[in-house]
């Protein structure tokens, strides 16, 4: 499939597929950090794949190259593939079980079978067919790396159970206060030619507790390396070791992204064994940072991800100016105890700690 992944690095080594989750929250630049690092040789963007069943399959909601689902040759043939070792395979069903087992209200189970040393989340017949949909998206697309912005780490903790998958981890975080601002935009979706359907608008407290619920979750469950510098090679897989072993993982500020795109693409890039020396940005050095993103095959996810071409890269913080006082208020109180978790559970490794939101230049880039 020449046209799945221009530039590609050949056939997938043999072994697990290293799937590289952006995990977080919304609305914190995931689109952005996946479809950069989606250019990268080996790399392939699949945007959010926990939608896939759902938004692809059964809705056939536009692909980030602008074809309904159904026609893109890539997910065709990925399908094809899939359905080739699964021919008893329904999609719709297989949707309706992963949003089930997906719920937020089963985090503490999941959290609880963690520490008794048991798979977080209760093994199914799916997760086969869910290990089969990378495999079969590496052999599709000759890449080694699916690059995966689903955010939710109880997607993250399914993925790592999964046979054949090695994840690795990007935790990306954004000001809590900006997170909130943003979701209350009105959006369109941009997944159906010529409708207008609008994005979700979460209210400002229930924006924050899910800012709080998913960062938390992500931060204890993949933290940083200690001592780790940003951007260091990843920590090979023990000999021997079961598929639940900790993999390697990073926290990046989205400040730090568009305050210093390379030094954050170096560190995501790291974490999977990219060739950063391809990152595709240009400009600096008194002009603009852009990166220019070819087109994609994503599947879910913000509407940004139909964006192709330049992107210049500055810090969205229109909510300093606009956001009402008393909403600022609300939202830092409700996220103070995240805050504070992140804190104590390896800030020190963002890639660009010396660079803060103060220094991002003013615009708007997500």
């Amino acid at each position: 499939m020449a046209d799945a992944r221009a530039g590609s690095s050949g056939a997938p080594a043999a072994g697990d597929v290293v799937v590289l989750l952006v995990a977080g929250s919304g609305r914190s630049g995931s689109t952005l950090l996946a479809s950069a690092l989606g250019q990268l040789p080996g790399a392939f963007c699949a945007g959010e794949l926990r939608f896939l069943w759902q938004r692809g399959v059964v809705e056939d909601h536009r692909c980030g190259c602008g074809d309904p689902f159904s026609r893109c040759p890539v997910w065709t043939a990925v399908l094809a593939d899939v359905r080739r070792a699964h021919p008893e395979l329904d999609p719709a069903g297989l949707a309706e079980r992963l949003r089930r087992r997906m719920r937020a209200r089963r985090l503490p189970r999941l959290l609880a079978r963690r520490a008794l040393g048991l798979p977080p989340v209760p093994p199914s017949p799916d997760d086969a067919v869910l290990a089969e949909l990378y495999a079969a998206i590496a052999r599709t697309t000759g890449c080694r790396v699916v690059v995966d912005p689903s955010k939710l780490p109880l997607y993250g903790l399914l993925l790592q159970q999964l046979p054949g998958v090695d994840l690795r981890v990007v935790h990306l975080v954004r000001d809590p206060r900006a997170t909130a601002w943003s979701w209350r935009r009105r959006k369109p979706t941009g997944d159906r030619a010529g409708a207008g359907a609008l994005m979700p608008r979460p209210g400002l407290v229930r924006s924050s507790v899910l800012w709080v619920l998913w960062n938390v979750v992500a931060a204890l469950a993949w933290p940083p390396a200690p001592g780790a510098p940003a951007g260091a090679t990843p920590l090979p897989r023990p000999p021997g070791r079961a598929s639940s072993t900790r993999r390697p993982a990073v926290r990046v500020r989205y400040e730090d992204l568009v305050a210093d795109p390379a030094g954050a693409l170096r560190a995501a890039a790291g974490v999977a064994g990219l060739p950063a020396e391809h990152l595709p940005l240009r400009g600096g050095g008194g002009a603009p940072v852009e990166a220019v993103l070819a087109p994609t095959h994503t599947v879910a996810g913000n509407p940004d991800r139909h964006r192709s071409g330049p992107v210049v890269l500055r810090e969205d913080d229109e909510w300093r100016r606009a956001m009402p006082r008393r909403a600022r208020a609300l939202v830092g109180a409700l996220t103070a105890p995240g805050r504070l978790v992140l804190r104590t559970r390896g800030d020190r490794t963002a890639p660009a700690a010396a660079v803060r939101s103060a220094a991002a230049a003013d615009g708007a880039a997500s």
